[in-house]
């Protein structure tokens, strides 16, 4: 088993940008494929942005152009760069596997709010 964890949330205004951090806690090699979730009060969590283990990047359309998936294999560490934030962003983000995913760690909140 994998345990992530999750940091780098906060409360934010619209417009503002967040990075939020995912630790492992072992290597995950390269041939994961991983990515980051979100999931809203009252909605099911839904996968924003994946990276390959070649580096190859998709995201959800809400997303495009705002957010940015990167991974440091070497340090067990993935990111996600989050830009323009609107209020639509708010929720809890986890990391995970992409497709099986291994046990959900605790989150970081994000709150885009005037």
């Amino acid at each position: 088993q994998v345990q992530f964890v999750e940091s780098g949330g906060g409360l934010v205004q619209p417009g503002g940008s967040l990075r939020l951090s995912c630790v492992a806690s072992r290597s995950l090699t390269s041939s994961y494929a991983m990515g980051w979730y979100r999931q809203a009060p009252g909605k099911q969590r839904e996968l924003v942005a994946r990276i390959t283990a070649g580096g190859g990047t998709d995201y959800v359309d809400s997303v495009k152009g705002r957010f940015t998936i990167s991974r440091d294999d070497a340090k067990n560490v993935m990111y996600l760069s989050m830009n323009s934030l609107k209020a639509e962003d708010t929720a809890v983000y986890y990391c995970n596997r992409d497709g099986i995913v291994f046990s959900w760690g605790q989150g970081t909140q994000v709150t885009v709010s005037s």
